[in-house]
């Protein structure tokens, strides 16, 4: 029973962050919000802060993991971006179009209080201490990955306009549609797995929520900065 309360809370949230996607203020208040209920479900459930990787201890291992991983993601994308292939990536008017300001709100308050705070916590922390405690380590990361996939259907839907390279891989249409969130599913389900990896070798979710918040932070600031410094218009 805890494990369905789960997934449908996560049900509803995404739906709602769907549709208030426009509004970031209620966008952060629906993923802390639902973040914390979650959080509720596992101390009814009976998991320890350890299990969750939030322990002192898990917290600490988690702050030594961090920076390296934030280093290591700026590295790979400044690499990618000095390549002149890997550049159309860098094209998204998702983040082009952003004023400074609300480049700052997003990287550093909706990334990692609303998207990186509530799907850590929802597939890396309590879902995955649920299935695990349950079935095992394999069928925790499988699961879990697979809804993580899942997550990513509705906001995928206008990716193929929203980013050059994404576009000029799978083109435009209905056809082009489905094309590219079957691909944004199976992507971000692989992402899954290696975040939930992560989780578990680490033995802390600030971990994989660093990985998180730095793939997504540093991408949105340098899909912002590209066009303006590196790209031609």
């Amino acid at each position: 029973m805890p494990i369905v309360c789960a997934v449908v809370l996560l049900a509803v949230a995404n739906l709602l962050n769907n549709w208030l996607a426009r509004n970031p203020v209620m966008y952060v208040i629906t993923c802390v919000t639902a973040t914390a209920v979650l959080l509720m479900i596992a101390r009814w459930d009976g998991l320890t802060p350890a299990e969750l990787g939030l322990d002192p201890a898990g917290i600490r291992r988690g702050l030594r993991w961090a920076p390296v991983l934030a280093g290591i993601v700026l590295l790979v994308l400044l690499l990618l971006l000095a390549v002149p292939a890997g550049r159309e990536a860098f094209r998204d008017s998702r983040a082009a179009d952003l004023s400074l300001g609300r480049l700052l709100w997003g990287t550093l308050v909706r990334v990692p209080f609303g998207t990186v705070l509530l799907e850590e916590t929802a597939f890396r922390g309590v879902l995955w201490a649920m299935i695990r405690r349950r079935y095992g380590t394999a069928w925790a990361t499988t699961v879990s990955s697979l809804l993580f996939g899942l997550w990513h259907l509705m906001p995928s839907r206008g990716l193929n306009r929203s980013n050059a390279a994404v576009g000029a891989a799978f083109g435009d249409g209905s056809a082009a549609v489905v094309a590219t969130v079957a691909a944004a599913i199976a992507v971000t389900a692989v992402a899954g797995v290696v975040l939930c990896e992560l989780r578990r070798r680490s033995g802390s979710l600030l971990a994989p929520a660093a990985l998180h918040w730095s793939v997504n932070a540093f991408g949105y600031a340098l899909a912002w900065a590209a066009p303006r410094w590196w790209l031609d218009s």
